[in-house]
């Protein structure tokens, strides 16, 4: 189905499942597709919104740089969709908008974060982010999802050789979430504010600095439930997704 934001973006969704209202949110170099290993194993207890982000194909691109603030608009248009009210789920940067959503009071029943990446925030990746442009613009797709994975998700140098290119569509839906990282702040302390139930979850085996950025979180959320996910990482929802399913369905249905 097609929804359309307060500015008049155009946002593709699905909804499956039936039960209480779940809106997922996908991270960078992903798309409406992303939750695909997660949604069968929780739409038979809940009713599921996916959407691909602006920037991301088949919703519509970005007319200027990025910030949170439009994915958080582009929350509450799915969140309307959906009745007003709903939990929200969001995994890597879109964990990060579900945080954004959630300090705007958008209409958040609960909230659960899968390892958002608030390590890389603010003008220090100004540099990254001209390079990461720089080489979208010459056509070096792979080039440029290098930068990001090392620079911004900070993928440990072995794992580097196993990032490939990325579609084009991708590769531009990241230039503008890295604009938003940009253009953000590092400061924690701010999800204090959050006063909806929350899940802070995480994989055992994700690189450094994610443990110390989900540890410095939930000192900054006291009041958070942490969920540790044994033998998984940042890559969880498809290399685990029965159990990154059972963490997540207890949660919503305590909260539902």
């Amino acid at each position: 189905m097609i929804l359309r934001a307060a500015d008049g973006t155009q946002l593709t969704a699905r909804r499956t499942g039936r039960g209480a209202p779940v809106v997922l949110i996908h991270g960078s170099a992903g798309g409406l597709d992303s939750w695909d290993p997660v949604v069968p194993r929780l739409s038979d207890r809940f009713e599921l919104w996916t959407y691909a982000r602006r920037g991301y194909a088949p919703s519509d691109g970005c007319t200027r740089p990025k910030t949170f603030a439009d994915d958080v608009a582009d929350v509450r248009a799915v969140l309307t969709a959906a009745g007003g009210r709903a939990h929200v789920v969001g995994a890597s940067y879109g964990a990060t908008v579900a945080l954004h959503a959630a300090l705007a009071a958008a209409g958040l029943r609960s909230l659960v974060v899968f390892e958002p990446p608030l390590f890389s925030a603010g003008p220090s990746l100004a540099d990254a982010l001209n390079r990461y442009r720089a080489l979208l613009e010459a056509g070096d797709l792979l080039g440029a999802a290098r930068v990001l994975a090392a620079e911004v998700a900070r993928v440990p140098a072995p794992v580097l050789p196993a990032i490939t290119a990325p579609p084009e569509s991708e590769a531009a839906g990241c230039l503008h979430d890295l604009e938003a990282m940009t253009a953000d702040t590092p400061d924690l302390g701010r999800w204090a504010g959050i006063g909806v139930p929350t899940l802070l979850l995480r994989g055992s085996e994700t690189w450094t600095p994610m443990p110390e950025t989900m540890g410095a979180l939930a000192a900054a959320m006291p009041s958070a439930v942490r969920t540790v996910l044994p033998g998984q990482s940042h890559f969880a929802t498809h290399a685990a997704p029965d159990l990154f399913a059972e963490a997540l369905g207890g949660f919503l249905l305590e909260h539902s």
